[in-house]
């Protein structure tokens, strides 16, 4: 295989390019699918060489920053995968995708795209994710990794080539740089300083990379950034990645850093793992003069993965074992006595208890604690409020942490999928009957109701706390729905309650609730319970929080509703959330997660 990849014709550089290269991106078929803001991307479809014993088998691949689709059609005859659908998209902005060379709205937005991609696949091509492996190269290899971290997509495997998890851009304080420069010009573009000859030693990939007028040699900042943070939140939390992953880390790298690489695949939580240290590979790992090995073992992997049996990790009590019981266990163990971090953690507490004096909302999270449903109107509202201006710009402060920023972002996703699900009821002829099992003061359910299209027959909120029920009858009132809105008082986890609920609901809310109690018991009695209750074919919209950045400080310096515990979270990883979904009786349909990565809002149905 490795002669045959280097070529031995007497044709120049560029000519065999022509003839090889160019001839295997232009046997494919070059399709078009629709993002979700109305974007048609471009992808590339090679159908299988030879039918497939069996189920049907597809190669999802994904490329280098600047490049695109065509820049990997080599594989598709190298690796020999003959029963295998091979399919490659151009993102946007890069190859015949449309958009800005080299930029995206946001990192964000591209990962979303790859979620819209498969959903694409598997209605236009059949493509099942469970028999799909996912290939992908650098920057692509982060956008697959951020996927699978934050949709948690059931794939078979997942192989990753020089993943960009930290690009080495050879300037001291290079991303301090680039966010302060944000900041006064706004969006602007950094050219590459990598040349072909330190991508790879093929000459026949050093002519293609120089002479393709498709190749985007810019990159935009906010996508670089964005890489930048997604990468390190990625890298940080690798455990909760349990698909089979197979990592491909070049030797000789000019581009991207081995020792995150090497972070990302200790911390996997994957149970079938393996990585490959290739010497003397430049960063172009899959498109290098001597890769015939390397692709022997990519081939191996895959074949292995598809002829075991489908592989998903066990999480159902992920509360009682595992990396994020031992997280949540570690925040809540107390600090040694008089050591510096429980004098700072001291100072911390001490300086809100102060800063509450003149701060609306560190008050009310004090009084009622963080996690509270008065809290949680508060952060809704977003008005800062102090007993004077210095007071304000604590409270402006506070309300623009990062955490609450993904509460409020969180909103608007929960109120697209309500709006979805009762969509998707009318079109069904069916009155829309709605509950929230905790409802807080119930803004964000009245929100949407006010701003729905389509209007429920009957809103049913619940919540566990007298002043929550209290100040959202209050709300229910002045916002003149008490036509069709009911707020009582009840127990989210009582599973005899939910089951009994009447009327009997087909669209059902739990948004912000399961994120505070570490308890899988808990939450899969509080889902039981409500699927006994729906209607067939009813909705389910749930909240998950995979990853927040301030847990810490949130163990050692917020106080919860609890009577004054400490606010520590478990974390739940969204395959774990989505396992107890599925485990109560419901299918996963659609879901949205913010920039950040912290809060996650889905859509299933009761399975019929």
């Amino acid at each position: 295989m490795e002669s045959s990849l280097q070529g031995t014709s007497d044709l120049t550089a560029t000519d065999r390019l022509v003839s090889s290269v160019v001839d295997e991106a232009e046997l494919a078929s070059i399709l078009s699918f629709t993002t979700h803001d109305g974007v048609e991307l471009k992808y590339r479809y090679w159908p299988a060489k030879k039918a497939a014993s069996g189920v049907k088998k597809s190669v999802v691949m994904f490329h280098r920053g600047h490049e695109h689709s065509a820049r990997m059609a080599h594989l598709v005859n190298e690796l020999e995968l003959d029963e295998c659908d091979f399919f490659a998209w151009d993102a946007r902005g890069h190859g015949n995708s449309p958009g800005i060379r080299g930029s995206s709205p946001s990192f964000g937005t591209s990962v979303r795209d790859v979620q819209t991609f498969f959903d694409h696949l598997a209605v236009q091509h059949n493509v099942d994710v469970e028999q799909t492996i996912v290939l992908a190269q650098s920057v692509g290899a982060v956008l697959a990794s951020t996927w699978v971290h934050d949709y948690a997509p059931n794939i078979r495997a997942l192989v990753l080539a020089s993943p960009a998890f930290s690009i080495k851009l050879y300037v001291p304080f290079a991303i301090p740089g680039l966010r302060a420069l944000r900041k006064l010009k706004g969006n602007f573009f950094v050219n590459s300083y990598v040349k072909a000859n330190l991508l790879t030693h093929d000459p026949e990939r050093i002519a293609s990379f120089e002479n393709d007028p498709l190749i985007a040699r810019a990159i935009s900042v906010d996508m670089l950034l964005g890489l930048h943070d997604a990468a390190k939140r990625v890298v940080a939390d690798a455990a909760t990645i349990t698909v089979p992953t197979q990592l491909l880390i070049s030797g000789s790298d000019w581009v991207v850093r081995r020792n995150p690489q090497q972070k990302f695949f200790d911390r996997l939580g994957s149970e079938c793992k393996e990585q490959h240290i290739l010497p003397g590979f430049y960063h172009d790992t899959l498109g290098e003069l001597t890769r015939g090995d390397t692709l022997m073992r990519i081939k191996r992997f895959v074949q292995c993965s598809f002829s075991q049996p489908h592989y998903a990790k066990e999480l159902l009590n992920a509360d009682k074992v595992g990396y994020f019981c031992a997280e949540a266990e570690s925040l809540a163990a107390p600090l040694p006595k008089n050591s510096l971090q429980t004098r700072f953690w001291s100072f911390y507490r001490a300086s809100l208890v102060f800063s509450s004096r003149f701060s609306a909302g560190i008050k009310l999270g004090i009084d009622t604690g963080f996690d509270s449903g008065s809290t949680l109107d508060y952060v809704y509202r977003n008005k800062p409020t102090g007993t004077n201006k210095f007071g304000e710009l604590l409270d402006k402060n506070y309300l623009n942490s990062v955490g609450w920023k993904g509460i409020r972002q969180r909103r608007l996703n929960l109120e697209e999928l309500l709006s979805i699900a009762m969509g998707k009821l009318q079109a069904q002829s069916r009155d829309v009957k709605l509950v929230d099992i905790a409802a807080g003061h119930g803004r964000y359910i009245l929100s949407a109701i006010e701003q729905a299209n389509v209007k429920p027959k009957s809103v049913l909120l619940r919540d566990y706390s007298d002043i929550n029920v209290r100040d959202g009858n209050n709300l229910i009132k002045e916002k003149n729905l008490d036509s069709i809105v009911q707020f009582i008082k009840g127990d989210a986890f009582d599973k005899a309650d939910l089951a009994a609920l009447n009327p009997q609901p087909n669209l059902a809310v739990v948004s912000g609730l399961y994120e505070l109690f570490s308890s899988n018991d808990m939450v899969s009695a509080s889902l039981t319970g409500l699927s006994q209750s729906m209607e067939e074919g009813g909705y389910l919209i749930y909240t998950c929080q995979p990853w927040h950045p301030q847990l810490m400080l949130i163990a050692r310096a917020l106080t919860s509703h609890r009577e004054g515990q400490a606010w520590v979270m478990r974390r739940r990883s969204q395959a774990e959330m989505d396992q107890l979904v599925a485990a109560a009786g419901f299918k996963k349909l659609e879901q949205r997660i913010d920039e950040m990565g912290i809060f996650s809002v889905s859509i299933a149905q009761k399975a019929d």
